[in-house]
Formats: structure tokens, sequence, C-alpha cells
């Protein structure tokens, strides 16, 4: 009996997110330089040949995986987080809460990498540092965060944040800090 046109869409929309979230994790872990189309379809185990019926180039394949680190980056809970009438201290234990828990999906994480990787060259903005500067500098303000240059405790929080993302993608049994180990990087005892 023929597929429906209804399940040939199906079958193709699969393939193509396949595509993708396959191809944001073997990207995270290789770079656009160090990725070929013939070893990322082995990769994901499919015919090189399929990538291009999707994707018309690694190029273009590669801005499809910058809009989905783009659009983790723009992540709306992180700058919604910033506007609550909360006290710092709260925010960044809520910021940590949901890094924590949002490193264990492999897309989440390979999206961190991604965008650090863009942030160091120039190709991303910087929403993360900046939410998160502002979190801390009004920790500053309450005596909750720890003293000194909001924008390098904002990287070196985020560079943990990193640092556990490319963990989680290289090693299969990455023991994960707590949110409380995050939270503490810039909250005063």
């Amino acid at each position: 009996m023929p597929k429906s046109q209804e399940r040939c869409q199906e079958i193709r929309e699969e393939t193509r997110n396949l595509i993708i979230r396959k191809s944001i994790l073997y990207f995270a872990r290789n770079g656009f330089a160090g990725t070929k189309i013939s070893d990322l379809s082995k990769h994901i185990g499919i015919a090189q040949g399929t990538i291009y019926i999707y994707f018309k180039s690694k190029e273009d394949l590669y801005a499809e995986i910058f809009a989905i680190s783009d659009k983790i980056a723009s992540n709306d809970k992180l700058s919604m987080l910033a506007e609550l009438p909360l006290p710092a201290g709260q925010k960044i234990k809520k910021m940590s809460d949901y890094l924590i828990k949002s490193l264990k999906d492999e897309n989440f994480a390979a999206g961190i990498a991604l965008y650090t990787q863009r942030l160091l060259e120039g190709e991303a903005d910087q929403s993360f540092y900046g939410t998160t500067e502002k979190i801390i500098k009004q920790g500053q303000k309450e005596g909750s965060v720890v003293s000194g240059n909001s924008r390098k405790l904002s990287e070196f929080y985020w560079g943990v944040v990193y640092l556990y993302a490319v963990k989680s993608l290289y090693t299969s049994d990455v023991v994960m800090i707590t949110s409380d180990d995050l939270s503490r990087i810039l909250l005063e005892d």
C-alpha cells in the first residue's frame, strides 16, 4: 500500500529534523572547518545526497544551526528573569537551576557550545552576558553578589556553563555540577 501524502510529508520533516539535531552536535564537537558533509552523513547514518536534498550546502545547514543557537541565546526565560521583581540572589539561583536542568538536553548543550564558539569568533551578540551582568549589578547593590567587575563575573559564570556543556557533549559519564555550585560562583556566602 502506497504512503499517503501526509505520511510522506511527515517522513520529510522527520528526516530534516534528524539532520539538524545530529548536525548541531557534530558541528559543536568539530566546528565548521572540521566538518565534512561526507563525515557528517556517516555520523547521522544517512546518504550524503540526502543532506543536499534538504540543504543546498554545508553553509546553508550551518546557517540553520546558527539560527538554533541564536534562539537558545535569546532565550526569553533569561531575559524575563532579569526583569522579575526578585532579589538578584533568587534570580541567580533560578537561572542556575534552569541552566543545569537544560544542559541535560544534548541540543541545548550543543547550542551553548556553538553560541560560545560564535561569540569567540565575533559572530554572535552577547545577550547571555548582558542579561547576567544586569543581574550581577543588581546583586552587588543588594550585597548578595560578590564584588568585582560585573562583565568579568558574567563571562566567568558563562565560561563554567560552556565548560559543562562541552563536557556533556564529549564525555559519557559527566559528573555535572549542581545549580547550587553554579550559583555559588556569583553569590556571597
